[in-house]
This record gives structure tokens, C-alpha cells and sequence, in this order.
């Protein structure tokens, strides 16, 4: 706990009531969807190329949280959208600017185009209604990408965020979408970074500033709200 009462993660620790009201008022599914960012088996999978990552997300149970909300959100008519980072073969249009970008051109596994890699983990289920974008560039799944469109046309509004990871692509996702009009979730326990203590410290103290920091629990719970009321 902080020296507020709050959960270390950041997520409230309201019950009931007030706090539960809000984010079912922010999670309509006909004005919701919920984003999985870089949740890609040359990732997050078992054969990642970043095994530490890969780890986390596992030992952590992110990606179970993952594969439980995007379940939830398909049976509540929630939006689905995966954003995947990959690369051509011949590394056009790839970034070059960071020792990000550098580094991981020499790692042993590439998220290349149309290989397994760029393939959406398991558990996570991908169904026939989801969108998936693919970026070549850059270190958000918003920023310069065809995301904020999609979102647009969908009708969203608000937009919640997992995946990895939560030292780049999470907080860059939150950061465009608040940036972009939409209201943030971050359901915490469905997220990871490394070291895993960073990834706390990083929600309690800039994610939970900007966005609605919950779990995947009290998000599958109003997506099962709204589906009996439909």
C-alpha cells in the first residue's frame, strides 16, 4: 500500500459503488475497445526474443489476464484490436534512431512479416470481428499507425491497454490515446515490463496521473454486466 491507502499497483482500492460505477459508465461496449499490444509469440511467446519479457508476462500472469479479457470482450460485443511490431526482411522503413531499434536487429529472434513470430500468443484468442494492425516503425501502437482511425470509425471512446511492455509501448499507447480525446484504462494485472517492480512503480506513478487504473476482474465484470442487460 502507499502512504495514501492505495494499492501499490495504483488501482483503486474504492469498493463498490462510486468507483465501479465510473468505469461501467466508461466501459460501454458499444463506445469501448480493448487493445492487445505486442502480445505476439516472438515476444511474449516461447520462443521469445526477449526471454525476460516473455517471462514476466508468464510468471506474472498477464497473459492469461489478456486471454481472459479478450474473451470477455467478445462475448460482451467489445471491439477487439491487436497491435503487432514487425519488421521487413530487409529492415525498410524500421526505425534506426535508439539502441531500442539497433539491439534489436541482432537479436536471435525477428519479428518478421508473415512469419510466426508477428502470430498472436496463446491463450489469447483471436476472433473473426478482431482488427489487427501492423507496424513497421516507430515505439507506439498508436502513434503514426492506422490505430487512432480505426478506433474513430469504430465509435470508440474508450480505449483499454494490454500487453508489453510497460517500460515503452504501454505508456506510449496511454500517453497517444489521452493525447487523442479517448479515456484510458490499464486493467494492472494486465500489463508486464521488467523488472517486474518497475512495472508498479511505473502505474502507481505515471499511468494511474492519466488513465483509469483497474484490474482485469472489475473489467470483466462490467463487460458481464453489460452483456445481461443486452
Amino acid at each position: 500500500m502507499t502512504s495514501s491507502g492505495e494499492p501499490a499497483d495504483g488501482t483503486s482500492s474504492a469498493t463498490g459503488s462510486r468507483a465501479d460505477d465510473r468505469l461501467a459508465a466508461q466501459l460501454d461496449p458499444a463506445t469501448t475497445v480493448l487493445l492487445t499490444v505486442e502480445c505476439q509469440r516472438g515476444v511474449v511467446g516461447t520462443e521469445s526474443a526477449l526471454p525476460e519479457l516473455a517471462a514476466a508476462a508468464r510468471k506474472s500472469g498477464t497473459l492469461v489476464q489478456v486471454a481472459r479479457l479478450v474473451s470477455g470482450a467478445h462475448a460482451a460485443g467489445v471491439q477487439v484490436l491487436h497491435a503487432v511490431a514487425e519488421r521487413r526482411p530487409d529492415g525498410r522503413g524500421a526505425n534506426r534512431n535508439a539502441r531500442l531499434f539497433r539491439a534489436a536487429e541482432r537479436l536471435p529472434v525477428q519479428q518478421l512479416t508473415g512469419t510466426p513470430a508477428v502470430r498472436i500468443a496463446e491463450p489469447i484468442p483471436v476472433g473473426e470481428q478482431d482488427l489487427v494492425v501492423r507496424r513497421l516503425h516507430g515505439l507506439s501502437p498508436i502513434a503514426g499507425t492506422d490505430v487512432d482511425a480505426l478506433l474513430r470509425n469504430v465509435g470508440c471512446r474508450t480505449l483499454i491497454v494490454t500487453g508489453v511492455s510497460a517500460n515503452v509501448a504501454i505508456p506510449a499507447a496511454v500517453f497517444d490515446a489521452v493525447n487523442l480525446g479517448y479515456t484510458a484504462v490499464v486493467p494492472a494485472d494486465a500489463i508486464a515490463g521488467v523488472p517486474a517492480d518497475y512495472t508498479a512503480a511505473m502505474i502507481r506513478n505515471t499511468l494511474a496521473l492519466v488513465a483509469t487504473v483497474t484490474t482485469a476482474d472489475s473489467v470483466l465484470d462490467c463487460f458481464e454486466r453489460a452483456r445481461v442487460r443486452r
